[in-house]
């Protein structure tokens, strides 16, 4: 896995490397249920480029699997930086010819990025995988795992010991992003609990009562649990994905939230706005993209945390967020990774 050698081979648009080399789409297509896996090793640095490119093949966008070592006889995780992350998507094998080119064309942009030789990335590896066999092969890969002081993310398959202060999300990710694995994510958990810390989900909706909340790209629904979890009087969770919709639905069901969490396909702007709270955990691109929506979908006096944003993207997303009026008055950082906590003025 090199950055530079790769990019020395494909300097042009020539195929040296055929990610679907030995797979019969055809024949997968047929089998329901079935979904064709791209998958791209890269350095922890280089993981937002390869995710965008990724997320134009895959209509449900990307998932990331930070390398992590078991800590705490098995019972904790940490994200061992020094490794390469894998960075995940999924198509649906319903147009063959749609497919095969989609590929094609996220395993040119992966070359020309490999040629810049930055940061180590890998080549672009195909599968053909069922629903089933990709849930089951996060369970491998998915420990309790502590976030922040209170916050504990249980997958439905581990057991937890709970601590009298612990707020515990019992969580199965099935097709969705959304792990609590991943810096962008922890972080956006760590600024939830401190708003919750705060009286912020508690005290700033209507009438000083629990805040409304929207959250944008919800994928498993774990920022939505955890703010209905932690004082939240209602959740929007929204996502493009369907199966993003049908995930974050059945996880508030295990956490007992159904009637504080809503779970629909959408981004922002929602349509059902203005919220106390807005959750945003996206790529920076995104929340540039999306930075007119989200202040629509804000209240006056309200707050957006946004996160998943790369630290050379900061300057990009600070200035179009203050471009509408915002003001960023918190950041939190991981890594290269940054969250920040931004208000609308009354």
């Amino acid at each position: 896995m090199t950055g530079g050698a790769p990019g020395g081979d494909r300097t042009d648009d020539t195929q040296v490397h055929d990610p679907l080399a030995g797979i019969d789409l055809v024949t997968a297509a047929a089998t329901p249920g079935a979904w064709l896996e791209l998958a791209v090793a890269a350095d922890h640095e280089a993981v937002e480029a390869v995710s965008e490119i990724l997320s134009r093949a895959a209509p449900g966008g990307t998932s990331v699997e930070p390398a992590f070592e078991l800590v705490e006889e098995g019972l904790a995780a940490r994200v061992d930086l020094e490794r390469p992350a894998q960075v995940r998507a999924h198509l649906p094998l319903l147009d063959v010819d749609a497919v095969r080119a989609a590929v094609a064309q996220a395993d040119r942009e992966l070359g020309h990025l490999q040629a810049f030789g930055l940061r180590p990335i890998g080549d672009l590896a195909a599968r053909v995988v069922r629903e089933d066999d990709w849930a089951n092969a996060w369970k491998a890969h998915f420990p309790v795992l502590r976030v922040g002081r209170r916050i504990v993310i249980r997958p439905t398959w581990r057991r937890h010991r709970r601590l009298p202060d612990d707020v515990v999300l019992a969580l199965d990710p099935g097709m969705a992003f959304g792990t609590g694995l991943h810096p962008t994510t922890r972080l956006c958990l760590a600024a939830i609990e401190s708003l919750a810390d705060r009286g912020v989900l508690t005290a700033s909706g209507a009438g000083g009562g629990p805040a409304r909340v929207l959250d944008v790209g919800s994928g498993s629904g774990i920022l939505s649990i955890a703010a209905g979890l932690l004082g939240a009087g209602s959740v929007l969770a929204v996502d493009v994905d369907p199966i993003a919709v049908e995930a974050s639905a059945a996880n508030a069901a295990r956490n007992k939230l159904a009637r504080v969490i809503t779970s629909r396909e959408g981004s922002a702007p929602s349509g059902d706005g203005p919220f106390d709270v807005v959750l945003a955990n996206l790529i920076a691109s995104l929340l540039v993209r999306l930075a007119d929506g989200l202040v629509e979908d804000l209240r006056p006096g309200g707050t957006l945390l946004a996160s998943g944003i790369f630290e050379n993207r900061e300057a990009d997303v600070v200035e179009a967020f203050t471009a509408r009026g915002l003001r960023v008055v918190n950041r939190w950082s991981e890594g290269e990774w940054i969250a920040l906590e931004v208000v609308r003025p009354d």
